[in-house]
C-alpha cells in the first residue's frame, strides 16, 4: 500500500468514527461504481448519507473542502444513484456530506455540502 493510500484509509476511518459517534450507522464503505467511489455510506435513521472524505496535508489552494470539485460532486452524485439503484433503495431520502480533514486533529463535516439537484 502506498503513502497516500494509507493517509486515505487513515483519514477514512477517522471520518467514519466521528460520524459514528454523532450517531450515524455505518452501511458501506469504498463503494466503487463506473461513475466512481463513494467513500462512506451512512445511515441516519431513514437517512442515507453519502460521505466523501477529504485529507490534505496542507491548507493551500483552499484545503481538503474546496478540493470537492464540481466534476467530483458529479461523479459522487453518479455512484451514489448507481448505489440506490443496485440495492433497490431508490426511494429512501438521502444527502451528501463532506468530511475534510488536515494535518491537525480539525475534522470538519459539511452536512448537506451539495444536492444532486
Amino acid at each position: 500500500m502506498t503513502e497516500r493510500a494509507r493517509r486515505g484509509r487513515a483519514a477514512e476511518e477517522r471520518a467514519r468514527r466521528h460520524l459514528e459517534s454523532a450517531g450515524l450507522r455505518l452501511r458501506t464503505r469504498n463503494f466503487r461504481s463506473r461513475w466512481g467511489e463513494l467513500d462512506l455510506v451512512m445511515e441516519n435513521g431513514e437517512l442515507l448519507v453519502f460521505v466523501e472524505v477529504r485529507y490534505r496535508s496542507r491548507a493551500d489552494y483552499g484545503g481538503a473542502a474546496a478540493s470537492v470539485t464540481a466534476a467530483k460532486r458529479q461523479r459522487v452524485i453518479r455512484a451514489a444513484q448507481d448505489y440506490l439503484t443496485r440495492h433497490g433503495l431508490a426511494t429512501r431520502p438521502a444527502r451528501f456530506d463532506v468530511v475534510a480533514l488536515g494535518n491537525d486533529d480539525r475534522i470538519d463535516w459539511i452536512v448537506g455540502a451539495f444536492d444532486a439537484g
